[in-house]
């Protein structure tokens, strides 16, 4: 589904258009805007008082208000202050046939982005809004900057337990050196590259590439071009012209090499020159090449273990392992799980239209005394297809679904996982095509679909109307 917050100045990324409710008691002026809006490509509600006003924002979350100051009931600038209250990214334009200073003024104070006077020209209006809209895409894209470098605050990872704020705490001092390399050690899904992200972002090279590399994703040739670059004519395919590698395009930032023990031996020896040198050679190439990257690498091994069966150089080992740093799991940090749970309930609230605001007690038992053998990446994916199929304000446990996400290690085979996925897109597309009323295009749409698609898996699921 979209998000009407997550839209910009006039399309998002994802070619949805921004919300806009307009606010008047009355009628003629809520009719004119809303045609001459939605003629732009906006999608238009309308309230006429500021009452029911509030119920509609916390149900669409629109980007943008235009409200009339004098109204009977809530007044304009009482609105202002709970939209403000509520959330403060949305923008709000005070219309007004009683204009005055004083009005104005306090209009601003209290969050105001514009305040127009009756009668208004709507072409006036119009660039008033893509001027509002455009500011808020920068703000927002401000926020987001902010969240990333700010992450031990962003709830991805929470640092409410002792044992994660006493990484924290180590890790803000590692931050501080920017050249040291760092080891990150962990069980999938602890949140590795956050930290090698909050690193980055708190020290000196922050305002320079973060560049991550997935050594596991990749074979050994293609890891070597693309982390050395190579020069024309250098391997069959190579390019006439050459190729610069990352740690040449991350030049004074940081390289995060996430699953470093993936990498086989002759590229850690290639690495470890990078370590030992800051300079390497491209492959093909005779020049050597010098480099000034900071390397935060990550694994979920045992590299000690590695070491001693030979699959990991011992030399390269060491010289990761200057600043190490240790996730643990998250049932061993069981103070984190509702914490974390509540952050994610936020975000898909937003993201899905929701409004659940409530985890029962035997649900919030369940969630913490769960193994959560995938850490953090299982919990979020349980929270957001719970808030996803949730049809109230409080989180089921008929939703939950815990231990689904490693069925598939559990049993040994796919078919708990793929009978569980199942179900849920089941559920899903059934509750898309009961809000839609079985509108088959803006079904499709939300799920993000073709309709063709949508009609083959109506019909694979036995979805009945």
């Amino acid at each position: 589904m979209n998000d009407a917050k997550s839209m910009g100045n006039t399309d998002s990324q994802d070619g949805v258009k921004p919300v806009i409710l307009v606010v008047d008691d009355e009628e003629t002026i809520r009719f004119c805007l809303q045609e001459a809006l939605a003629v732009e490509g906006y999608k238009v509600h309308t309230e006429d008082n500021g009452e029911n006003s509030l119920k509609l924002i916390k149900k669409i979350i629109p980007d943008l208000v235009m409200l009339d100051l004098k109204m009977p009931g809530m007044n304009g600038l009482d609105l202002l202050k709970e939209i403000k209250s509520y959330d403060q990214n949305i923008l709000v334009i005070l219309l007004t046939g009683h204009a005055s200073v004083d009005s104005a003024v306090n209009a601003m104070k209290a969050g105001a982005f514009d305040y127009l006077e009756k009668p208004f020209k709507m072409e006036h209006i119009k660039v008033v809004i893509e001027r509002a809209l455009s500011t808020q895409s920068l703000m927002r894209e401000v926020s987001r900057l902010r969240e990333k470098a700010n992450i031990a605050c962003s709830g991805d990872i929470v640092a409410v337990s002792k044992e994660m704020k006493k990484v924290f705490e180590h890790v803000k001092i590692i931050a501080q050196s920017p050249s040291s390399t760092v080891l990150i050690q962990g069980e999938s899904g602890t949140g590795k590259e956050l930290i090698a992200n909050y690193v980055h972002m708190m020290s000196a090279r922050n305002k320079y590439r973060f560049m991550e590399v997935n050594c596991a994703a990749l074979t050994e040739n293609l890891l070597e071009a693309e982390l050395f670059g190579y020069e024309k004519g250098s391997f069959t395919g190579a390019s006439t012209t050459g190729k610069a590698g990352l740690f040449e395009a991350t030049q004074r930032g940081t390289m995060f090499l996430d699953e470093i023990g993936e990498m086989s031996l002759p590229l850690q020896a290639k690495l470890l020159r990078v370590l030992q040198e800051r300079k390497f050679k491209r492959v093909g190439g005779i020049d050597d090449i010098n480099v000034d990257v900071r390397i935060v690498a990550s694994t979920n091994r045992d590299l000690e273990e590695e070491v001693k069966k030979g699959t990991f150089r011992k030399d390269l080992f060491y010289r990761l392992r200057v600043l190490p740093v240790y996730l643990c799991a998250l049932r061993e940090r069981k103070d984190d799980i509702i914490p974390l749970v509540k952050h994610y309930i936020h975000t898909f609230n937003k993201e899905f239209h929701k409004n659940i605001n409530n985890i029962p007690p035997e649900v919030e038992g369940a969630l913490r005394n769960y193994d959560w053998p995938g850490n953090v990446r299982e919990l979020k994916n349980v929270v957001e297809r719970a808030v996803l199929l949730s049809n109230n304000s409080m989180l089921s446990a008929e939703h939950l679904l815990l231990g689904s996400e490693t069925a598939t290690t559990e049993s040994g085979s796919g078919e708990d996982t793929d009978q569980s996925i199942a179900t849920v897109e089941k559920l899903h597309i059934t509750e898309v095509l009961k809000e839609t009323s079985w509108r088959m295009t803006k079904a499709s749409k939300i799920l993000g679909i073709n309709r063709t698609t949508l009609y083959n898996k109506i019909k694979h699921y036995d979805i009945k109307q």
